[in-house]
């Protein structure tokens, strides 16, 4: 039928968004957006934009898929909060292993490319870690921790969870990254233990 669109958006989103983030934005072509999507650069253009458009849309597909699951994982902080932090960063653990996906984190990917990618790209890779921020802030607090120490942590952990991206790209193995994770858990315990 003539003007009706004959692929699915979603499968093509997430091929776009997989290319972006295994070669990052600079190294990704309208060819290799062609090839990976199945759709022609007229297609691309006339359902995404240009590349600034559809790589905003594949920051956000990312942030909202990875998100969730944050969110999910951080449910339970007042509660269970050392389970919860856990549970957060089992989640970034899971997307390193997965073979599915490239290594690394498409946002921490784009921040790190900041420079020189338009200012509306870097923007969006601020928002999308200050979105990571606020959500454990947020899970800290119910947690019961002091305001300060709350803000400390949900900085230092967001840190660390961007710096188990970067280490997964050069390879590090799942027993390093758990080690970095406990050393942090320690120290979380610590501080709810002196809360109390």
């Amino acid at each position: 039928m003539a003007g009706k669109k004959q692929f699915d958006v979603d499968i093509a989103l997430d091929a776009a968004m997989v290319q972006f983030w295994r070669a990052g934005y600079a190294d990704t072509s309208l060819d290799d957006l062609s090839r990976t999507t199945g759709l022609n650069r007229s297609s691309l253009y006339s359902s995404f934009g240009d590349k600034d458009s559809l790589y905003l849309r594949c920051l956000d597909r990312y942030a909202a898929r990875y998100g969730n699951r944050y969110d999910q994982a951080l449910s339970r902080a007042s509660e269970e909060p050392l389970q919860a932090v856990r549970a957060f960063f089992e989640v970034t653990l899971r997307r390193i292993a997965d073979p599915e996906v490239p290594d690394g984190c498409l946002i921490a990917q784009t921040a790190m490319a900041g420079p020189v990618l338009s200012p509306t790209i870097a923007a969006h890779a601020r928002e999308a870690l200050g979105s990571q921020h606020a959500r454990l802030r947020t899970a800290l607090n119910a947690s019961h921790l002091a305001e300060a120490d709350a803000e400390a942590f949900a900085v230092h952990l967001t840190a660390v969870n961007q710096s188990l991206a970067v280490m997964s790209r050069s390879k590090a193995s799942q027993e390093q990254l758990r080690t970095v994770i406990d050393i942090s858990i320690n120290a979380l315990s610590r501080a709810l233990q002196a809360r109390s």
